[in-house]
């Protein structure tokens, strides 16, 4: 799959270069996998970065698929130690980096130094809570769009878009061409040819949720016994914990 995905693709070579990817639970599985091999295959040094130690499960859009090392947490990554950022999508990854501290100074600080950030999907979403969407012109999963414009930005429904700094893509579907314009812009390559900060106004809202995903998960099975009893158990110790901070509070 990723030989195909990066043929016909003029990529300069990342030797030398080192790439962060930031990510926790709950990332489209795709979207780290495949453009951090490509940036490997390309010669860079990619390290996973997150918000806790051990593996971060990936998705396949809603359903649980195989998990990925961390690298590196927050508290131990240096954002002056590596060249570029890649921030893979997912319904869930995104949400719980946003409300990290940690996460959103880690993405502000590539923002502030300049240094290229690639992100495609939901992975927008720290972008903004980060404060960098402002008077930036870029792309996301279209259940986005209204998020990002709110948020200062200029939208576009394109495969790939690049201002300044930034590349950005929609989801999945988009990820021959992000993977060859991600790999350009982490080697500092002419991004002209791609759709860019020239254009004044968003893109009108999509019509209709994607087809497809609304396909997938109208077929897909139900949970498992073991998913059922591991969502239950997690729901369980939530109430424990809830419980004890409301006796603590209680008693103060």
């Amino acid at each position: 799959m990723l030989d195909t995905l990066m043929r016909g693709s003029k990529m300069k070579t990342l030797a030398g270069r080192r790439i962060a990817v930031l990510a926790t639970d709950g990332f489209e599985l795709v979207e780290l996998t495949i453009p951090a091999a490509a940036l490997r295959l390309a010669g860079a040094k990619v390290d996973v970065v997150s918000i806790h130690p051990g593996r971060i499960r990936g998705m396949n859009l809603h359903e649980p698929g195989m998990k990925v090392r961390v690298d590196l947490t927050l508290d131990e990554a240096d954002p002056s130690d590596y060249d570029g950022l890649l921030i893979p999508g997912g319904f869930i990854n995104p949400d719980l980096l946003r409300q990290s501290a940690a996460a959103r100074a880690f993405v502000r600080a590539f923002g502030e130094s300049g240094k290229p950030i690639a992100s495609l999907c939901h992975g927008p979403w720290i972008l903004a809570s980060a404060g960098l969407v402002n008077g930036r012109t870029l792309t996301s999963w279209p259940g986005l769009r209204d998020d990002l414009i709110n948020a200062g930005g200029t939208w576009l429904n394109e495969s790939v878009v690049h201002d300044r700094n930034w590349v950005t893509s929609r989801g999945p579907q988009d990820l021959k061409p992000f993977i060859a314009a991600m790999t350009q812009l982490f080697a500092g390559a002419d991004m002209e040819k791609f759709p860019s900060s020239r254009a004044t106004e968003s893109a009108p809202p999509p019509y209709e949720p994607p087809r497809l995903v609304v396909d997938v998960m109208r077929w897909m099975p139900k949970p498992s016994l073991r998913t059922l009893v591991g969502v239950a158990a997690v729901a369980a110790v939530g109430i424990a914990i809830a419980r004890q901070r409301s006796a603590l509070e209680s008693r103060v």
